[in-house]
């Protein structure tokens, strides 16, 4: 077997999340890295990737990194290759309604357009939101002139996370496909789409369309067979007991945090979501509460 990194993220580490990303797990990384402190890994997967907060965080020496979002693999190989060539890009573009308009109904077919395109509309959509229509289409408006691209390169977001991304593989495929070569020695982390704001709706009927029961099967056994291979695994998702009984993890943790999923005329709600950890090495526990050590969660800059 190849050496193993330490799950210690490097004092070297500057880079950080780029995209502003729905369901993002920037505020989770300080738990995370504290249940993993003291493991060892050879590779790292993570098959939803989103905003990447746990890669960034960690920025292994080897990782895979997949999602079913062509165009969100796209930005990444984009930022991985090419970030000069995006930050100029950018850097000539101005922040109004018809610039958003243009670039919103726009459908370009160069990879490099598609990743400008991303990077624009991320930035200055209205509460950074990423969200399609049943078309397809882009159709969240105008974030107003306050939100703007600059801090990609102001902070040197792509700079940075370009030079994370050198020793990555990047996929668009299924979590199955990219798993399928995760075994021994491995580090997972898989955070699939889900909403927790279930209330007693029942888990099965709530997000179908998203991530549907039988993917949450197809994942639960994923997991399980990484782990009695000797991976260690980590998945986020839904706080229910269903969710707990199919997935069967060696520790159970729920996380107390604010939402921030409510409509803008609400007010953040707590809400809980869990946290399962799979390593073959440890013995079963009762579930555990983790707390936030500080106040409310509010979304990343």
């Amino acid at each position: 077997m190849s050496s193993s990194a330490p799950v210690i993220p490097s004092p070297q580490a500057r880079a950080k999340p780029f995209l502003k990303w729905p369901g993002g797990k920037r505020w989770l990384t300080r738990h995370l890295l504290g249940l993993l402190n003291g493991s060892s890994y050879r590779r790292y997967f993570e098959p939803f990737l989103g905003g990447g907060a746990l890669f960034f965080a960690l920025q292994p020496e080897k990782a895979a990194l997949s999602d079913v979002n062509s165009d969100l693999i796209n930005v990444y190989v984009q930022v991985r290759n090419r970030p000069h060539e995006l930050i100029r890009r950018l850097k000539d573009l101005s922040v109004d309604k018809a610039t958003y308009a243009r670039f919103r109904s726009a459908d370009p077919k160069l990879n490099l357009d598609r990743a400008v395109r991303f990077l624009y509309l991320n930035r200055t959509a209205f509460g950074g939101m990423y969200r399609l229509n049943r078309q397809g289409s882009f159709n969240v408006p105008f974030g107003g002139g306050q939100r703007t691209p600059e801090p990609l390169w102001n902070e040197n977001l792509l700079q940075e996370a370009s030079k994370a991304l050198k020793g990555a593989q990047l996929q668009t495929s299924d979590f199955q496909e990219l798993l399928a070569d995760a075994g021994e020695g491995d580090l997972v982390y898989c955070d699939p789409t889900y909403t927790v704001a279930h209330n007693n709706n029942g888990f099965v009927r709530y997000n179908e369309r998203n991530f549907s029961w039988d993917d949450q099967k197809r994942l639960a056994d994923t997991c399980q067979r990484l782990a009695r291979e000797g991976a260690t695994v980590l998945v986020s998702n839904a706080d229910h007991d269903d969710i707990i009984r199919l997935y069967d993890p060696t520790r159970v943790y729920r996380l107390d945090r604010m939402s921030v999923l409510c409509p803008a005329s609400e007010k953040r709600k707590p809400t809980t979501e869990l946290l399962l950890l799979f390593d073959s090495r440890r013995t079963k526990r009762p579930a555990q509460r983790v707390r936030r050590p500080f106040g409310r969660i509010t979304p990343d800059a």
